[in-house]
């Protein structure tokens, strides 16, 4: 049997990933693909920890926020407990993996919540045996529009949930292969429609699975 494919979105909150990643999965199962879809942090032990971080309910004594390399260790963490008991299983199995952000969520967040560009050599070499997707989707968005979309939602303020800091994120995805030089990575528009999108999203994943 052939090793499945791991397909990872990625983008600034509000761009979409979870609603695509779920399209993605959908249209691919009509095609009769197998299929595995997940998620970081992951809903393991690590993951639900930097869950509860992201929400602001875990704090250190005096802390406002977690400190940016404190959360990128975390989440280096789970990624690699995240493989060895869910993604690289699956993969073995056949089944193509769709995963909602990887590590370059970690070298975009914390970079620029933190040292900025001299944070990204330090987290991509505590990453460094994260295994590469096989393609990785950037929704690009707008920061105005990514804005809108985090205030319409009802659920909890993250603590990542500043708009500036949201602005500088989108800059740093549209030019996000410049940080991983040599990794297959596609732009699509994630600012149009909901079905135009994932119609893009399933297009760039077809082309992988012919190439």
């Amino acid at each position: 049997m052939e090793p499945g494919r791991l397909i990872v979105l990625e983008g600034v909150d509000g761009s979409g990933t979870t609603t695509q990643c779920r399209l993605l999965a959908e249209r691919l199962r009509g095609e009769r693909r197998l299929v595995h879809t997940t998620a970081q942090p992951s809903a393991g032990p690590v993951g639900s920890l930097l869950r509860l971080m992201l929400g602001g309910r875990v704090l250190g004594a005096g802390q406002q926020s977690p400190a940016w390399n404190q959360m990128a260790l975390l989440f280096a963490a789970d990624r690699i407990d995240h493989l060895d008991s869910e993604i690289l299983p699956n993969l073995r199995d056949g089944l193509n993996v769709i995963c909602d952000r990887y590590d370059h969520s970690s070298v975009a967040y914390q970079s620029v919540s933190g040292e900025g560009p001299q944070a990204i050599a330090w987290i991509r070499e505590v990453n460094r045996f994260a295994r590469r997707p096989d393609m990785t989707i950037v929704l690009d968005v707008p920061p105005a529009l990514a804005a809108a979309r985090r205030r319409a939602r009802n659920g909890r303020a993250e603590i990542f949930d500043d708009d500036p800091l949201q602005a500088r994120l989108c800059a740093f995805y549209a030019a996000l292969e410049q940080h991983f030089p040599g990794e297959p990575i596609v732009h699509i528009d994630g600012a149009r429609s909901v079905d135009e999108v994932a119609t893009a999203v399933l297009a760039a994943v077809t082309a992988l699975a012919t190439s």
